[in-house]
């Protein structure tokens, strides 16, 4: 059987995105930015994405066109006798698998609070008050599996539809809402009241800060956070690779990928630190 194609360059560079952008970009971005002396780690986070994470992702992608199979396979495909290659296709399998133990209960996490949310159980709640709901949230076992389990049903129900019809189609719509919803909140957080110290602290680099936290920590943290946010080492973006036609540039595609994914880091963190320091987080 033919292996499926993308039906559109728009859907490869949305989907492929989407497995880039997610936590790595929305929650530990911010994080890992306010633990490292804010605009200069962004700098340095830009430098790696540019000079590590641009050409590894181009690899990554040419080791999945030019295989067209998986992550376990692709190495063994492309590899010449003798050669050890598949056994890090091995790895990939074993990295990816356990990054989704990890993605699936933070889901589960999220579509839990998105129901809290909507039950009104945060209106007026204080920082304590958030804290705890968290804490009460992960005392109960039973919940997280729920949500946990729920993530994953919803998962192979869209990969069960196919490449085009299930991930690409559905990928489309969730990827474009949720750029427009985190320019609304990246608006609606910078004119808050007390939001110029968090754009301050966020985007004017200030090397004191480095000296507090120390340069080569910033500079590794930054280049750790280059790898984790476009899902490059465990052959994710390897999976896209194959489906991807030989009319289509390798570089140019990962440009596009690495520009939309720094976008929606830098739109976090436009959201997150003028809200913290407007409510005093």
């Amino acid at each position: 059987m033919e292996r499926e194609k993308f039906k559109s360059r728009l859907g490869f560079i949305l989907i492929s995105a989407g497995c880039a952008i997610g936590i790595g970009n929305v929650w530990r971005f911010p994080y890992v930015v306010g633990n490292n002396g804010g605009g200069c780690f962004v700098l340095f986070y830009i430098l790696f994405l540019v000079i590590l994470g641009l050409p590894i992702l181009t690899m990554e992608f040419s080791v999945g066109r030019g295989s067209q199979q998986s992550i376990s396979r692709a190495f063994k495909t492309l590899e010449k006798k003798g050669q050890y290659w598949h056994l890090h296709g091995y790895s990939g399998m074993a990295g990816n698998y356990i990054l989704m133990m990890f993605y699936t209960t933070v889901s589960g996490w999220m579509l839990r609070y998105f129901f809290d949310t909507a039950k009104g159980d945060f209106v007026n709640a204080d920082t304590n008050a958030v804290q705890n709901h968290f804490s009460n949230m992960n005392a109960i076992p039973s919940e997280m599996i729920f949500w946990t389990t729920l993530v994953i049903i919803v998962g192979f129900l869209v990969c069960s539809l196919g490449l085009q019809n299930g991930v690409e189609k559905i990928s489309k719509v969730m990827m474009i809402a949720l750029l427009v919803i985190m320019v609304v909140l990246a608006i609606n957080s910078i004119f808050l009241e007390g939001a110029g110290k968090g754009l301050y602290f966020y985007l004017v680099p200030d090397f004191e800060q480095i000296k507090k936290v120390g340069l080569i920590n910033v500079i590794v943290a930054a280049m750790n956070q280059a790898f984790f946010t476009l899902s490059i080492g465990m052959g994710s973006m390897t999976i896209f690779g194959s489906y991807l036609g030989k009319d289509r540039s390798l570089l140019g595609e990962s440009i596009n990928i690495v520009a939309l994914d720094t976008f929606v880091a830098i739109v976090s963190g436009l959201i997150i630190f003028p809200t913290c320091f407007a409510f005093g987080v």
